[in-house]
């Protein structure tokens, strides 16, 4: 990203640009700003929320996200990839705030009793017991399939859709939507005992 400030530098660090307030930026980037913020706010709160579990958590992080991209939207502005940067500044957010809640309940947890309580038609245990086995996958897979996954199939994002929010080409990204499959299959048949018909649940 041309040699750009890194999410994690902080403000008086060695040759990180200074921190201009929103009302010093030229009109353009002014629009320009809360323009992204209005088009990537609700994608960014529903992905944090898959990965969190809760709406504050996921609303704490993604503000955070929001305030440091404001902090950074000058110089982002000249980026050649702003979507993939903000893309890592949301992720390093949402690890903070696990880290925050070590002592909480983590996302297989949260979801899987979720899908559970979904639908009082379906037997709670077998719901469950499906939707920890998916979520245990889910987690095990590469950070970039997890995320492609997350977004395609969690999300109803399409492939390219999910290419522009992460910053990245869409063939990339149905790249880690194939080996992703690949490999939850393989997961999801080690982790689901046969059925007595001798398919896999």
């Amino acid at each position: 990203m041309n040699g750009e400030a890194g999410p994690e530098e902080t403000g008086g660090a060695v040759g990180v640009p200074r921190v201009i307030p929103i009302d010093q930026w030229e009109p353009a980037a002014q629009m320009a700003y809360w323009g992204f913020h209005q088009q990537r706010r609700t994608d960014y709160m529903r992905y944090a929320y898959l990965q969190l579990g809760s709406d504050g958590d996921a609303e704490e992080a993604v503000d955070l996200t929001f305030d440091q991209v404001m902090d950074r939207w000058p110089q982002m502005l000249q980026m050649e990839n702003l979507e993939g940067y903000a893309w890592t500044i949301l992720k390093r957010r949402i690890i903070d705030m696990h880290r925050k809640r070590r002592r909480r309940p983590e996302l297989m947890e949260v979801a899987a009793f979720e899908a559970a309580l979904a639908d009082p038609t379906d037997d709670p245990y077998d719901t469950l017991t499906d939707a920890i086995a998916l979520y245990v996958a889910v987690a095990a897979l590469s950070e970039r399939q997890r995320d492609a996954i997350l977004l395609y199939y969690g999300m109803g994002f399409t492939a390219a859709e999910a290419a522009v929010l992460m910053g990245n080409e869409e063939a990339t990204v149905r790249s880690q939507l194939r080996t992703g499959r690949r490999r939850l299959a393989t997961l999801l048949k080690i982790r689901c005992p046969e059925h007595p018909d001798g398919k896999n649940p």
